[in-house]
């Protein structure tokens, strides 16, 4: 515990304090083990296409928590632990114990070395990402799961993937690479049209139930009965969590109702305007993430001292998430005293007592942690700008979201015509993407 204190007060005396012990309760189990590297283009895209299955599916995993009515704060505090958890699995695993066949240094024996200004890289990334990812909670609830994916990747790829490609030294084929940076753009404005039709749909929904108030807000479901606490929190199948259970049909104004009822952030009548800020402050935190792993990793920069080699990429991955996480538990334990968007205070005490759900909550956090591993693995290898071709993750989200959520249910042709032409546009973006990938010179 007093580690973790240090890490939060400075990164530099993290980086000291994380030293000397690993190192000699761990040096007796070297032999034998030789350090995994990606070097081929087949191997970089298989990893990018698992980092696109698992950073697609954390987001609903947490949606469906909120939905059911766990406040945000305890999901992101179980979310932080197992999200470390990949990190350190990742180091000791691909990572291993002993130099590379090339010279790169291993993970433990980096934790000595003197490269500390790309640790800061490393840990500044860890930040904004950790920020970026904690927005996003709360604008899922405000802005839907589809369109709060739509909006920040299409800002990870105007400003990410371009930063990326300058600081790679221009290692994937530029013709290649912006016409999928445009066809990601053309799916971001399907993606906005999508979410424009959809709401419009559901607004003629509550008008045609009388549910719809003059300014906005929605009259509470007369239909739901009284609620009592030991009822089946199953909202995602039209359980309405009472004695006498409702199935009302996904897609319908009821639905809508006993959704918003239910669930822990409340959005109805709320501003759009708060949403949408919050979607576009977390683009610009997700924007800058990559980019500061990439100077972590490559230095280009020059940050580094003569002699001194660069990070390798799970050493720079283990540094990331330490700060990821202790911004993280911070912030959130800070949440749970003093809560955002009309979230209902709560105390550690009632986190820890809070079981509700954390086995959700924990498997998106490694789902989470092997997604942003293994972007920084595909990454390393065919180039970051091409790995950015994760933030396609929109196209896993909408399938959680209609399947899990009932999304765009009972919508009208329009919405399923934009829907599926922004389907294909991502489809085309990530394969572009992909077909951009170079070969980054280890020499």
């Amino acid at each position: 515990m007093d580690r973790v204190l240090a890490c939060a007060s400075s990164p530099l005396t993290c980086h000291q304090v994380l030293q000397g012990p690993l190192l000699s309760s761990l040096s007796s189990i070297r032999a034998g083990l030789t350090m995994y590297v990606i070097e081929d283009k087949g191997g970089a895209i298989a990893l990018m296409l698992a980092s696109l299955l698992f950073l697609g599916t954390w987001p609903a995993v947490l949606t469906l928590l909120e939905r059911r009515g766990r406040l945000p704060q305890h999901t992101y505090l179980d979310y932080s632990f197992t999200n470390l958890l990949a990190a350190v699995l990742i180091a000791l695993t691909f990572g291993q114990l002993e130099d590379s066949k090339d010279g790169m240094p291993n993970f433990f024996t980096q934790l000595s070395q003197d490269n500390w200004p790309s640790v800061l890289f490393a840990m500044a990334g860890g930040v904004v990402l950790s920020v970026g990812n904690l927005s996003t909670q709360y604008a899922w609830a405000y802005v839907g799961l589809s369109v709060t994916e739509v909006i920040s990747s299409s800002m990870v790829v105007v400003i990410g993937t371009t930063l990326n490609y300058f600081l790679d030294n221009r290692i994937n084929k530029a013709e290649i690479l912006f016409a999928g940076v445009a066809c990601f753009l053309v799916a971001v404005i399907l993606g906005s049209a999508v979410h424009a039709s959809n709401a419009a749909d559901n607004e003629e929904k509550l008008n045609a139930s009388n549910k719809l108030g003059a300014n906005g807000s929605v009259e509470p479901s007369k239909g739901v009965p009284d609620k009592v606490p030991d009822a089946p929190k199953d909202l995602e199948n039209g359980a309405s969590g009472t004695k006498h259970v409702t199935r009302a049909e996904a897609g319908t104004a009821e639905y809508l109702i006993e959704l918003e009822e239910r669930r822990s952030i409340k959005v109805f009548g709320s501003s759009t305007f708060i949403g949408l800020s919050i979607v576009f402050f977390s683009g610009v935190c997700f924007s800058l993430f990559s980019p500061a792993f990439n100077l972590a990793t490559n230095d280009q920069w020059h940050t580094l001292k003569d002699g001194v080699p660069h990070l390798v990429v799970y050493t720079a991955f283990f540094y990331f998430s330490i700060s990821c996480f202790v911004i993280g538990i911070g912030l959130n334990i800070l949440f749970l005293y003093r809560p955002m968007a009309g979230v209902p205070k709560s105390s550690f005490k009632a986190y820890l007592n809070d079981w509700n759900g954390r086995q959700w909550a924990l498997l998106a956090g490694l789902l989470c942690g092997f997604g942003n591993g293994f972007q920084f693995m595909g990454g390393q290898a065919a180039g970051y700008a091409a790995a950015d071709a994760v933030q396609a993750l929109p196209l896993v989200s909408t399938f959680w979201g209609i399947l899990l959520f009932g999304e765009y249910r009972k919508s009208s042709r329009k919405t399923y015509i934009l829907l599926g032409f922004m389907l294909f546009m991502f489809v085309a973006a990530v394969a572009t993407l992909m077909a951009s990938s170079g070969h980054r010179s280890t020499k």
